[in-house]
């Protein structure tokens, strides 16, 4: 159900690139690597890219910790699958189940990991290439390339969040199969809430005389 929701969103951004927030953003990226190539606004530009690897970091360093955590409930399955089958009504109460279901989690802790490392990786790359000088005053070679990596990044970031996202219902997974369904069912929801950009309303910033539209 998540993986389907999570296709039915890439499908409905090749229509409308700013039907979710991430589309939205990585339009954003775009117009901000064209200022600060541009403008030369150095400072501004390793202070995000800063505060976006460690926000990476933060994230890849909480996944490989839970998978450590995962891994020592390995050793004890026996000893705490009593308590968690006891909300398991028509499941398997099974020890090979339990350890089939603690496997997928940890998988899906070590997808978030790499899709977080290989974040904060393309952040350092696109670090350098903001300030490689232009050949001949053009910019519009460098600036596609740095603009393709920046949101390269921003989705494998986007990735690992879907995995931390997907392993809410992984967790519930454990007490039973009728507890994963709903809580996905309320994951989706939640998620499609997050996903979808907020309607802009062009008299929003009428007190401060700015002129503000709804996206193009």
């Amino acid at each position: 159900m998540f993986t389907l929701y999570n296709a039915a969103m890439w499908w409905k951004l090749k229509s409308d690139p700013i039907f979710t927030i991430q589309g939205a953003a990585d339009l954003s990226r775009r117009a901000w690597v064209v200022s600060v190539m541009e403008e030369k606004k150095d400072i501004l530009a390793v202070q995000t890219l800063r505060n976006s690897t460690m926000a990476a970091t933060f994230l890849a360093s909480t996944a490989i910790l839970l998978s450590v955590g995962v891994l020592s409930l390995t050793g004890q399955a026996e000893n705490v699958g009593t308590t968690w089958h006891s909300l398991n009504i028509f499941g398997s109460t099974e020890q090979s189940t339990l350890a089939l279901k603690l496997l997928v989690l940890l998988v899906n802790l070590f997808i978030a990991f790499f899709s977080f490392s290989s974040s904060i990786r393309l952040y350092n790359h696109v670090g350098f290439m903001l300030n490689v000088p232009s050949i001949d005053g053009n910019y519009s070679s460098s600036m596609t390339f740095v603009a393709m990596q920046l949101n390269r990044a921003a989705s494998h970031f986007h990735f690992g969040m879907r995995a931390f996202y997907f392993m809410v219902p992984l967790v519930f997974w454990i007490f039973g199969p009728l507890l994963l369904l709903v809580s996905t069912g309320a994951m989706i929801c939640v998620v499609y809430f997050l996903d979808r950009t907020p309607k802009m309303y062009c008299d929003y910033m009428t007190p401060f005389s700015i002129k503000s539209c709804k996206l193009e």
